[in-house]
Protein backbone atom coordinates (compact mmCIF):
# COMPACT_ATOMS: atom_id res chain seq x y z
CA UNK A 1 0.00 0.00 0.00
CA UNK A 2 1.47 3.43 -0.99
CA UNK A 3 0.97 6.39 1.33
CA UNK A 4 1.70 9.94 0.11
CA UNK A 5 2.06 12.79 2.54
CA UNK A 6 3.69 16.25 2.56
CA UNK A 7 5.54 18.33 5.12
CA UNK A 8 6.06 22.10 5.22
CA UNK A 9 9.57 23.36 4.69
CA UNK A 10 11.71 23.33 7.79
CA UNK A 11 13.17 26.68 8.85
CA UNK A 12 16.87 25.82 9.14
CA UNK A 13 17.64 29.04 10.95
CA UNK A 14 15.79 27.95 14.08
CA UNK A 15 15.89 24.75 16.12
CA UNK A 16 12.12 24.22 15.64
CA UNK A 17 9.91 23.61 12.64
CA UNK A 18 6.20 23.96 11.90
CA UNK A 19 3.59 22.00 9.98
CA UNK A 20 0.13 23.13 9.02
CA UNK A 21 -2.95 21.32 10.40
CA UNK A 22 -3.56 19.45 7.18
CA UNK A 23 -0.04 18.03 7.18
CA UNK A 24 -0.35 17.00 10.81
CA UNK A 25 -3.63 15.28 10.09
CA UNK A 26 -2.19 13.53 7.02
CA UNK A 27 0.83 12.34 8.95
CA UNK A 28 -1.44 11.03 11.69
CA UNK A 29 -3.51 9.10 9.18
CA UNK A 30 -0.37 7.63 7.61
CA UNK A 31 0.99 6.50 10.95
CA UNK A 32 -2.37 5.03 11.94
CA UNK A 33 -2.62 3.12 8.66
CA UNK A 34 0.88 1.77 9.09
CA UNK A 35 0.04 0.71 12.62
CA UNK A 36 -3.14 -1.07 11.55
CA UNK A 37 -1.41 -2.77 8.61
CA UNK A 38 1.35 -3.91 10.96
CA UNK A 39 -1.25 -5.28 13.39
CA UNK A 40 -2.89 -7.32 10.65
CA UNK A 41 0.45 -8.68 9.46
CA UNK A 42 1.33 -9.61 13.05
CA UNK A 43 -2.05 -11.29 13.45
CA UNK A 44 -1.27 -13.40 10.40
CA UNK A 45 2.17 -14.32 11.67
CA UNK A 46 1.57 -14.77 15.38
CA UNK A 47 0.76 -18.44 14.99
CA UNK A 48 -2.81 -18.18 16.26
CA UNK A 49 -4.51 -18.86 12.93
CA UNK A 50 -6.68 -21.98 12.99
CA UNK A 51 -5.02 -24.22 10.44
CA UNK A 52 -6.57 -26.93 8.31
CA UNK A 53 -5.13 -30.33 9.29
CA UNK A 54 -2.74 -31.70 6.69
CA UNK A 55 -4.64 -35.00 6.65
CA UNK A 56 -8.08 -33.42 6.27
CA UNK A 57 -10.26 -34.33 3.32
CA UNK A 58 -13.87 -33.12 2.96
CA UNK A 59 -16.77 -35.53 2.86
CA UNK A 60 -17.88 -36.82 -0.52
CA UNK A 61 -21.68 -36.71 -0.56
CA UNK A 62 -23.80 -38.19 -3.34
CA UNK A 63 -27.35 -37.04 -4.02
CA UNK A 64 -29.89 -39.74 -3.30
CA UNK A 65 -33.36 -39.94 -4.81
CA UNK A 66 -34.48 -42.32 -2.08
CA UNK A 67 -33.32 -40.01 0.71
CA UNK A 68 -34.82 -37.00 -1.08
CA UNK A 69 -38.16 -38.80 -1.23
CA UNK A 70 -37.96 -39.71 2.46
CA UNK A 71 -37.08 -36.19 3.53
CA UNK A 72 -39.52 -34.41 1.22
CA UNK A 73 -42.47 -36.60 2.20
CA UNK A 74 -41.66 -36.26 5.90
CA UNK A 75 -41.35 -32.49 5.73
CA UNK A 76 -44.37 -31.95 3.50
CA UNK A 77 -46.66 -34.03 5.69
CA UNK A 78 -45.76 -31.92 8.71
CA UNK A 79 -45.68 -28.42 7.26
CA UNK A 80 -48.79 -28.87 5.11
CA UNK A 81 -50.85 -29.16 8.27
CA UNK A 82 -49.52 -25.85 9.60
CA UNK A 83 -48.98 -22.36 8.29
CA UNK A 84 -45.42 -22.79 7.06
CA UNK A 85 -44.23 -20.85 4.07
CA UNK A 86 -41.72 -22.71 1.85
CA UNK A 87 -38.85 -20.47 2.93
CA UNK A 88 -39.53 -20.93 6.66
CA UNK A 89 -38.05 -24.42 6.89
CA UNK A 90 -34.79 -25.98 5.78
CA UNK A 91 -33.60 -29.53 6.36
CA UNK A 92 -30.67 -31.78 5.45
CA UNK A 93 -30.42 -35.56 5.83
CA UNK A 94 -27.16 -37.54 5.55
CA UNK A 95 -27.04 -41.35 5.74
CA UNK A 96 -23.85 -42.43 7.54
CA UNK A 97 -24.33 -46.22 7.41
CA UNK A 98 -21.70 -46.60 4.71
CA UNK A 99 -18.88 -44.09 5.32
CA UNK A 100 -17.36 -44.94 1.94
CA UNK A 101 -20.63 -44.19 0.14
CA UNK A 102 -22.27 -41.25 1.90
CA UNK A 103 -25.63 -40.11 0.57
CA UNK A 104 -27.67 -37.04 1.31
CA UNK A 105 -30.73 -34.95 0.53
CA UNK A 106 -31.92 -31.50 1.48
CA UNK A 107 -34.73 -28.98 1.32
CA UNK A 108 -33.55 -25.36 1.17
CA UNK A 109 -30.23 -26.74 2.36
CA UNK A 110 -28.16 -23.85 0.98
CA UNK A 111 -30.37 -21.11 2.36
CA UNK A 112 -28.71 -18.72 4.84
CA UNK A 113 -30.52 -18.78 8.18
CA UNK A 114 -29.63 -17.27 11.54
CA UNK A 115 -28.49 -20.40 13.45
CA UNK A 116 -29.02 -19.27 17.04
CA UNK A 117 -27.05 -21.59 19.35
CA UNK A 118 -26.32 -24.20 16.68
CA UNK A 119 -23.29 -22.03 15.80
CA UNK A 120 -21.71 -23.15 19.07
CA UNK A 121 -20.91 -26.49 17.44
CA UNK A 122 -18.66 -24.62 14.99
CA UNK A 123 -16.86 -22.82 17.80
CA UNK A 124 -16.41 -26.12 19.64
CA UNK A 125 -14.74 -27.78 16.64
CA UNK A 126 -12.51 -24.75 16.03
CA UNK A 127 -11.41 -24.79 19.67
CA UNK A 128 -10.61 -28.49 19.51
CA UNK A 129 -8.42 -27.78 16.50
CA UNK A 130 -6.51 -25.10 18.42
CA UNK A 131 -6.14 -27.39 21.41
CA UNK A 132 -4.77 -30.13 19.16
CA UNK A 133 -2.23 -27.71 17.68
CA UNK A 134 -1.35 -26.51 21.20
CA UNK A 135 -2.15 -22.93 20.23
CA UNK A 136 -4.58 -22.81 23.14
CA UNK A 137 -4.03 -24.39 26.54
CA UNK A 138 -6.86 -26.29 28.17
CA UNK A 139 -7.37 -24.88 31.65
CA UNK A 140 -10.09 -25.83 34.11
CA UNK A 141 -11.88 -22.61 33.27
CA UNK A 142 -11.70 -23.21 29.52
CA UNK A 143 -12.93 -26.77 30.05
CA UNK A 144 -15.85 -25.39 32.07
CA UNK A 145 -16.64 -22.86 29.36
CA UNK A 146 -16.59 -25.48 26.60
CA UNK A 147 -18.84 -27.78 28.59
CA UNK A 148 -21.35 -25.06 29.43
CA UNK A 149 -21.41 -23.76 25.83
CA UNK A 150 -22.51 -27.15 24.46
CA UNK A 151 -24.21 -28.97 27.32
CA UNK A 152 -26.10 -25.98 28.76
CA UNK A 153 -25.99 -23.80 25.63
CA UNK A 154 -24.65 -20.93 27.72
CA UNK A 155 -24.32 -17.68 25.79
CA UNK A 156 -21.87 -16.26 28.34
CA UNK A 157 -19.63 -19.30 27.91
CA UNK A 158 -19.82 -18.88 24.14
CA UNK A 159 -18.70 -15.26 24.42
CA UNK A 160 -15.66 -16.42 26.40
CA UNK A 161 -14.82 -19.21 23.94
CA UNK A 162 -14.98 -16.86 20.94
CA UNK A 163 -12.68 -14.40 22.75
CA UNK A 164 -10.17 -17.23 23.26
CA UNK A 165 -10.41 -18.33 19.64
CA UNK A 166 -9.98 -14.89 18.10
CA UNK A 167 -7.99 -12.83 20.62
CA UNK A 168 -10.77 -10.24 20.61
CA UNK A 169 -12.95 -8.92 23.39
CA UNK A 170 -16.10 -6.86 23.70
CA UNK A 171 -15.96 -3.17 24.49
CA UNK A 172 -16.49 0.26 23.05
CA UNK A 173 -16.82 1.01 19.35
CA UNK A 174 -13.53 1.64 17.58
CA UNK A 175 -12.43 4.05 14.85
CA UNK A 176 -12.68 2.43 11.44
CA UNK A 177 -9.03 1.46 10.97
CA UNK A 178 -8.72 0.01 14.45
CA UNK A 179 -12.01 -1.78 13.97
CA UNK A 180 -10.78 -3.37 10.74
CA UNK A 181 -7.83 -4.89 12.59
CA UNK A 182 -10.15 -6.13 15.35
CA UNK A 183 -12.60 -7.57 12.80
CA UNK A 184 -9.79 -9.34 10.96
CA UNK A 185 -8.97 -11.25 14.13
CA UNK A 186 -12.65 -11.92 14.82
CA UNK A 187 -12.94 -13.53 11.37
CA UNK A 188 -10.37 -16.17 12.29
CA UNK A 189 -13.01 -18.89 12.66
CA UNK A 190 -14.47 -17.98 9.25
CA UNK A 191 -11.06 -18.37 7.65
CA UNK A 192 -10.67 -21.81 9.23
CA UNK A 193 -13.92 -23.15 7.84
CA UNK A 194 -13.24 -21.54 4.47
CA UNK A 195 -9.96 -23.46 4.35
CA UNK A 196 -11.97 -26.67 4.86
CA UNK A 197 -14.19 -25.83 1.91
CA UNK A 198 -17.25 -24.60 3.81
CA UNK A 199 -19.18 -22.02 1.83
CA UNK A 200 -22.05 -19.61 2.34
CA UNK A 201 -21.64 -19.34 6.12
CA UNK A 202 -20.68 -16.64 8.63
CA UNK A 203 -19.44 -17.66 12.08
CA UNK A 204 -17.88 -14.66 13.77
CA UNK A 205 -20.41 -13.35 16.28
CA UNK A 206 -21.11 -13.94 19.94
CA UNK A 207 -24.49 -15.15 21.11
CA UNK A 208 -26.48 -13.04 23.56
CA UNK A 209 -29.56 -13.47 25.71
CA UNK A 210 -30.56 -9.90 24.90
CA UNK A 211 -28.66 -7.69 22.45
CA UNK A 212 -25.13 -6.82 21.40
CA UNK A 213 -23.61 -3.45 22.30
CA UNK A 214 -20.51 -1.45 21.45
CA UNK A 215 -18.02 -3.10 19.17
CA UNK A 216 -20.16 -6.24 19.01
CA UNK A 217 -22.95 -4.21 17.42
CA UNK A 218 -20.40 -2.48 15.22
CA UNK A 219 -19.21 -5.92 14.09
CA UNK A 220 -22.78 -6.82 13.18
CA UNK A 221 -22.89 -3.69 10.99
CA UNK A 222 -25.52 -2.25 13.37
CA UNK A 223 -28.51 -3.61 11.46
CA UNK A 224 -27.54 -7.26 11.58
CA UNK A 225 -26.00 -7.48 8.11
CA UNK A 226 -23.03 -9.38 9.54
CA UNK A 227 -24.88 -11.69 11.91
CA UNK A 228 -24.00 -15.36 12.15
CA UNK A 229 -25.46 -17.30 9.25
CA UNK A 230 -25.45 -21.03 8.56
CA UNK A 231 -27.07 -23.47 6.17
CA UNK A 232 -28.48 -26.83 7.15
CA UNK A 233 -26.09 -28.36 4.60
CA UNK A 234 -23.06 -26.88 6.36
CA UNK A 235 -24.32 -27.90 9.80
CA UNK A 236 -25.09 -31.45 8.65
CA UNK A 237 -21.65 -31.73 7.09
CA UNK A 238 -19.87 -30.66 10.29
CA UNK A 239 -21.95 -32.93 12.50
CA UNK A 240 -21.30 -35.82 10.08
CA UNK A 241 -17.56 -35.17 10.19
CA UNK A 242 -17.70 -35.27 13.98
CA UNK A 243 -19.87 -38.42 14.02
CA UNK A 244 -17.49 -40.15 11.61
CA UNK A 245 -14.55 -39.11 13.84
CA UNK A 246 -13.07 -37.06 11.01
CA UNK A 247 -13.07 -33.61 12.61
CA UNK A 248 -9.61 -32.71 13.99
CA UNK A 249 -8.76 -36.22 15.28
CA UNK A 250 -10.81 -39.30 16.20
CA UNK A 251 -10.12 -38.63 19.87
CA UNK A 252 -11.23 -35.02 19.70
CA UNK A 253 -14.32 -36.00 17.71
CA UNK A 254 -15.15 -38.41 20.54
CA UNK A 255 -14.76 -35.58 23.04
CA UNK A 256 -17.14 -33.40 21.03
CA UNK A 257 -19.70 -36.20 20.80
CA UNK A 258 -19.49 -36.66 24.55
CA UNK A 259 -20.54 -33.03 25.03
CA UNK A 260 -23.44 -33.43 22.58
CA UNK A 261 -24.75 -36.72 24.03
CA UNK A 262 -28.42 -36.33 25.00
CA UNK A 263 -30.67 -38.44 27.21
CA UNK A 264 -34.31 -38.24 26.09
CA UNK A 265 -35.36 -40.28 29.12
CA UNK A 266 -34.29 -37.57 31.55
CA UNK A 267 -36.95 -35.92 33.70
CA UNK A 268 -37.30 -32.19 33.11
CA UNK A 269 -40.00 -29.56 33.07
CA UNK A 270 -38.06 -27.49 30.53
CA UNK A 271 -39.82 -27.63 27.15
CA UNK A 272 -36.65 -26.33 25.52
CA UNK A 273 -34.29 -28.89 27.00
CA UNK A 274 -31.92 -30.13 24.29
CA UNK A 275 -32.50 -33.76 25.24
CA UNK A 276 -36.30 -33.73 25.31
CA UNK A 277 -37.60 -30.64 23.55
CA UNK A 278 -36.35 -31.11 20.00
CA UNK A 279 -35.43 -34.28 18.09
CA UNK A 280 -35.40 -36.18 21.38
CA UNK A 281 -39.14 -35.60 21.65
CA UNK A 282 -39.60 -37.98 18.70
CA UNK A 283 -37.90 -40.72 20.70
CA UNK A 284 -40.09 -40.00 23.73
CA UNK A 285 -43.38 -39.70 21.87
CA UNK A 286 -42.70 -42.77 19.75
CA UNK A 287 -41.52 -44.79 22.76
CA UNK A 288 -38.52 -45.74 20.66
CA UNK A 289 -36.01 -48.06 22.30
CA UNK A 290 -32.38 -48.57 21.44
CA UNK A 291 -31.99 -45.06 20.03
CA UNK A 292 -28.95 -42.90 20.82
CA UNK A 293 -28.96 -39.15 20.26
CA UNK A 294 -26.27 -36.52 19.94
CA UNK A 295 -27.38 -32.98 19.15
CA UNK A 296 -27.05 -29.22 19.36
CA UNK A 297 -30.22 -27.18 19.40
CA UNK A 298 -30.81 -23.46 19.00
CA UNK A 299 -33.79 -21.26 19.55
CA UNK A 300 -34.75 -17.59 19.72
CA UNK A 301 -38.01 -15.68 19.81
CA UNK A 302 -38.28 -16.26 16.04
CA UNK A 303 -36.45 -19.50 15.30
CA UNK A 304 -36.25 -23.11 16.43
CA UNK A 305 -33.49 -25.42 15.17
CA UNK A 306 -31.90 -28.77 15.88
CA UNK A 307 -28.88 -30.62 14.54
CA UNK A 308 -29.09 -34.29 15.48
CA UNK A 309 -27.04 -37.44 14.97
CA UNK A 310 -29.03 -40.62 15.58
CA UNK A 311 -28.00 -44.25 15.90
CA UNK A 312 -30.48 -47.07 16.41
CA UNK A 313 -29.95 -50.59 17.68
CA UNK A 314 -31.18 -51.94 14.34
CA UNK A 315 -28.42 -50.21 12.40
CA UNK A 316 -29.60 -46.74 11.37
CA UNK A 317 -26.96 -44.01 11.47
CA UNK A 318 -27.90 -40.60 10.14
CA UNK A 319 -27.64 -36.87 10.64
CA UNK A 320 -30.78 -34.77 10.43
CA UNK A 321 -30.64 -30.98 10.66
CA UNK A 322 -33.86 -28.96 10.73
CA UNK A 323 -34.11 -25.16 10.89
CA UNK A 324 -37.46 -23.39 11.26
CA UNK A 325 -38.18 -19.67 11.25
CA UNK A 326 -41.17 -17.69 12.53
CA UNK A 327 -42.44 -20.77 14.38
CA UNK A 328 -40.35 -20.58 17.53
CA UNK A 329 -43.18 -21.60 19.83
CA UNK A 330 -44.24 -24.57 17.72
CA UNK A 331 -42.46 -27.51 19.32
CA UNK A 332 -43.98 -30.21 17.12
CA UNK A 333 -42.47 -29.87 13.61
CA UNK A 334 -38.89 -30.90 14.44
CA UNK A 335 -39.73 -34.12 16.35
CA UNK A 336 -42.58 -34.94 13.97
CA UNK A 337 -40.27 -34.76 10.95
CA UNK A 338 -37.59 -36.77 12.77
CA UNK A 339 -40.09 -39.50 13.65
CA UNK A 340 -41.26 -39.79 10.05
CA UNK A 341 -37.67 -39.94 8.78
CA UNK A 342 -36.84 -42.78 11.18
CA UNK A 343 -39.96 -44.67 10.17
CA UNK A 344 -39.29 -44.32 6.44
CA UNK A 345 -35.61 -45.22 6.74
CA UNK A 346 -36.62 -48.43 8.46
CA UNK A 347 -39.24 -49.18 5.82
CA UNK A 348 -36.73 -48.52 3.04
CA UNK A 349 -34.33 -51.07 4.48
CA UNK A 350 -36.91 -53.80 5.06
Amino acid sequence: MLFVYTLNKVNLKTPSFTMNRFSLFTLGVVLACISISTSIIQAQKNGKEIVRPASYSPLTLADSRDLQSILSQSVNEVVSSGNFKPEELAATLIDLRDPANLKWANINGDRNIYPASVVKMFYMAALERQLEDKKVTLTKELERGLHDMIVDSSNEATQYILDVLTDTSSGAELPQKEFEAWQYKRNRVNRFYSSLGYENINVNQKTFCEDAYGIEQQSRAYKGQNRNMLTTNAVARLLSEIALRRMVTPERSEAMLALMKRDPSKKTADNDDQSTGFTGKAIIDGKLEGVSLWSKAGWTSKSRHDAAYIETSDGLKFVLVIFTENHANDREPIPAIAAKVIKRLREQRS
